[in-house]
């Protein structure tokens, strides 16, 4: 009996693709993305990627142009593709997409979103994590977060969008540094740097002026190491950061939010009223050793996006269930919207604890902690346990409304 025939490389190409890595650029008004922006087109780092951008001319784009495709995307010397949002995300997406599948175009290794200086990146990230197709197809891989080094700390006073762009980040990239000329500028370089160190701990932090904010240090902050295609759960999470900076960390401990901001020995320069402005932002760890059912998961995820859903800037996590302990569930939540849990094949390290990150607007830490704590199995005194909650809804609206 004949062998088979080897599989054509076309046979092989129409087999399902792994998902494409999708980076969102953000930042305020003036703090630099534009510059940032055409540093990364001339990157070879950058071949293979398509950077999505509102307009072509809002942004003031070197003229790298090579060829004005009709679909509104252009081909750029470096290799990359440029594309204006065409009508909506989705339906931009869907072009490159169609590019990719019909041959228009080899290869498509990543895609990155720069958002308006004035954007909550939020929607950007549903619109990905919410489209039945599209999730399939792409993966949330970071949110790279611009701040003006000279104008921070004001912008950060004085806006809101500004402070979530921060608290949602991957990686911080300073922008402007070499414009600190003085003692004073130093000291308020100083102060945003530990403002922020707050605001969002495990976000690695870049200097633009410095050269460090290259394609390579930029991205492959996901879950799955680009190199080895494993999960790097670790480097992912980064919950050490969460704990070595002052925010607690253990589901079997307690903690009390009139604490956030005491005790981390930063130094923070009062005169600019951190407390006022950044207060209302947490960002924390949980964790247990105790395997969690996969039924008190979903139910705390579910409770909690359907009565906070806004409140979560971010949720990041890998839970050992009671049903399959050696099998990890991976989590990711932007406000009300998560990605669909992954399964890993196995633990990726020999930590087997269940960790999560909360970044978290107007939502105590305690709150949660004590919610999780209900759910998981560890009873707390006054507190329904699981089971209690599952079979009062009585008892589960009692966890719809903290007391602040």
């Amino acid at each position: 009996m004949a062998s088979p025939a080897p599989a054509s490389e076309d046979t092989v190409r129409k087999g399902p693709k792994p998902p494409i890595p999708l980076s969102v650029i953000t930042g305020f008004l003036g703090s630099g993305k534009t510059t940032l922006l055409n540093r990364l087109l001339k990157d070879p780092a950058m071949a293979d990627t398509a950077v999505i951008i509102n307009e072509f001319g809002e942004i003031g784009l070197d003229h790298l142009f090579v060829d004005q495709a009709g679909d509104g995307i252009v081909e750029l010397s470096s290799g990359c593709l440029c594309c204006t949002i065409r009508g909506d995300l989705v339906t931009t997406l869907e072009n490159l997409l169609r590019r990719l599948d019909n041959g228009r175009m080899d290869r498509l290794n990543r895609v990155v979103i720069e958002t308006t200086g004035l954007a909550d990146p939020a929607p950007i990230l549903h619109t990905v994590m919410l489209h039945p197709y599209l999730v399939m197809r792409y993966r949330l891989e970071s949110v790279i977060t611009l701040v003006d080094a000279v104008n921070g700390l004001s912008t950060l006073d004085n806006h809101e969008e500004a402070r979530k762009q921060a608290a949602v980040a991957d990686r911080l990239v300073f922008t402007k540094t070499d414009l600190l000329t003085t003692d004073a500028d130093r000291s308020a370089f100083a102060a945003l740097k530990a403002r922020l160190e707050t605001l969002n701990p495990g976000a690695q932090r870049l200097d633009a002026s410095a050269g460090e904010a290259v394609a390579a240090r930029l991205f492959n902050a996901g879950l799955y190491n680009p190199g080895t295609k494993i999960p790097d759960v670790a480097a992912w999470l980064n919950a050490e950061a969460y704990e070595g900076a002052g925010h607690h960390g253990h589901a079997h401990t307690h903690s009390h939010d009139h604490d956030h901001h005491h005790g981390h020995g930063h130094g923070h320069d009062h005169g600019h009223d951190v407390n006022r402005h950044d207060d209302s932002i947490r960002a924390f760890t949980l964790s247990t050793d105790r395997p969690v059912s996969a039924s008190a998961l979903e139910m705390f995820l579910d409770l909690l996006r359907s009565a906070h859903g806004p409140k979560l800037l971010r949720v990041k996590g890998i839970v050992k269930l009671a049903e399959d302990p050696d099998r990890p569930v991976v989590i990711h939540g932007v406000q009300h919207v998560f990605h669909p849990p992954a399964t890993l094949e196995a633990w990726p390290d020999d930590d087997h604890r269940t960790r999560m990150v909360f970044i978290t607007k107007d939502l105590p830490e305690g709150f949660v902690r004590k919610m999780f704590e209900a759910f998981s199995g560890a009873l707390l005194p006054d507190t329904p346990d699981s089971q209690a909650m599952t079979d009062n809804p009585l008892a589960v609206s009692g966890f719809t409304s903290p007391v602040r």
